[in-house]
């Protein structure tokens, strides 16, 4: 069986991820672009960690700062 690693990555765009970086931060490491801070939206959050476990899923999570390929 292949347990191949999730290819994770920064978004390349460098200010957006020092912006988001500083809410993050601003907010005890808490997605800022969801209002209630719970264990779901704590970066990185719920619906990303599930997004990394499909195999099929490519793209950024929620707020951008993160990128999974699949290759």
């Amino acid at each position: 069986m292949d347990m191949k690693k999730p290819n994770v990555r920064f978004n390349e765009d460098e200010k957006l991820v020092a912006e988001i970086k500083a809410a993050l931060k601003a907010r005890g490491g808490y997605c800022p672009c969801r209002i209630p801070k719970t264990d779901e939206y704590k970066c990185i959050c719920k619906e990303f960690r599930e997004q990394i476990a499909d195999p099929d899923f490519e793209g950024y999570c929620h707020c951008m700062l993160y990128y999974k390929s699949k290759k």
